[in-house]
């Protein structure tokens, strides 16, 4: 194995603390909203995830780029966090299915990437602190100059990002002759996503996030899907309005993590910004309906006010985190909708959850029984 020397490389966050490491490949700088991730695979899937745009990500595992890349893992087209943060980064890797390195894979893309850092530390740290805006860098001793960079920063909270990672243009996914037809608005939609809905006969027509409802319905879809996508939520005022008339017109409707947030806020229950969000493989929910466990793939910094959905009457809420008791789920009373806040698709993750497509499917089937 090849000895690579690294330059050295610094962490600058928000509250004014400091991590040191080393920069793998070219010096760079990088900003964003710092956050981490806790799972042991899937990285790849995790680089490419749309709901991790302009993110600092810090994984937990302690070896990143062992198993390499491939195009199988990808969920979008290209990387879209800001930066990787990471203990031990791999130049090596041993998987069979790998088509190259994970730096090859990422520095294609210019990403920045920081390794030989303390993320045990760093975690605790986020964890204590909160997630904040962090500049990751090799210019060592220009710090002021960072410093002045990170206050330029934009908060995460009040931030509409799915315009960065939307489909600039509507596209279709499966075959065209499939039993049903899915209008799909896109906020970040994972690849995932799309393969499973694909999988259950369905016909996908993916729209850009500020396509009106008039434009979904002249697909003339079987079923309505809001996918997850980076930000906060309450900026998307047109998703919001879409969500109003697929309820009004009494369509069936499945949202996932921010298309979960959207549908929460078309019924009058707030989003908050969250301490450190849930970010990881591992995350376990319950089943309020069946009273079984799930262990579930997650990633969001927002989510739904539990008040405001347990005082709303048209709302009951069907899935918790057992962590802390956040809403992870809920049904839309007298309406064929409902909505989780983590991903039934996995990609990486668990498939616990993927009997919420089939019980998306089956929602389509019983709304079409009770037209005819």
């Amino acid at each position: 194995m090849a000895y690579l020397e690294k330059k050295d490389a610094i962490i600058l966050l928000n509250d004014g603390t400091v991590f040191h490491g080393k920069m793998v490949g070219p010096e760079s700088t990088a900003t964003g909203e710092i956050c981490f991730n806790t799972g042991t695979t899937g990285y790849q899937e995790i680089f490419t995830d749309p709901s991790y745009y302009g993110q600092i990500m810090v994984t937990t595992n302690a070896h990143i780029g062992n198993y390499g890349a491939t195009d199988l893992d990808l969920e979008s087209n290209s990387v879209k966090i800001a930066c990787l943060v990471c203990k031990n980064f791999s130049d090596d890797f041993s998987r069979p299915l790998a088509t190259s390195s994970l730096a090859e894979f990422l520095q294609k893309q210019n990403l920045t990437i920081i390794s030989d850092v303390d993320t045990r530390a760093l975690v605790a740290h986020i964890r204590e602190h909160g997630s904040q805006n962090a500049i990751v860098s090799s210019r060592v001793d220009d710090r002021d100059a960072l410093k002045k960079e990170l206050s330029e920063t934009p908060s995460m909270k009040g931030l509409e990002l799915a315009s960065m990672v939307s489909t600039k243009e509507s596209y279709y996914f499966g075959k065209e002759d499939a039993t049903y037809r899915i209008a799909a608005l896109d906020l970040g939609i994972k690849t995932n996503i799309l393969r499973n809905l694909a999988s259950r006969d369905c016909y996908i027509k993916v729209f850009p996030y500020d396509s009106s409802y008039e434009e979904l319905a002249a697909f003339e879809p079987d079923g309505y899907f809001i996918s997850n996508g980076p930000g906060d939520p309450e900026p998307l005022k047109d998703a919001i309005t879409l969500a109003r008339k697929v309820l009004d017109q009494n369509q069936p409707f499945f949202g996932i993590c921010l298309g979960h947030q959207i549908i929460a806020l078309a019924n009058g229950i707030k989003t908050y910004k969250m301490h450190n969000g849930h970010r990881g493989i591992n995350h376990p929910i319950k089943n309020l309906q069946s009273g079984k466990g799930e262990i579930t793939s997650q990633n969001h910094g927002f989510a739904i006010d539990k008040s405001d959905a347990e005082s709303n009457p048209d709302i009951e809420i069907t899935h918790t985190h057992l962590n802390d008791q956040t809403v992870a789920g809920i049904r839309i009373k007298n309406k064929p909708c409902f909505s989780v806040q983590y991903h039934p698709e996995a990609g990486p993750g668990p498939n616990d959850a993927t009997y919420l497509f089939d019980q998306f499917i089956e929602l389509i089937q019983s709304t079409k029984k009770q037209a005819i």
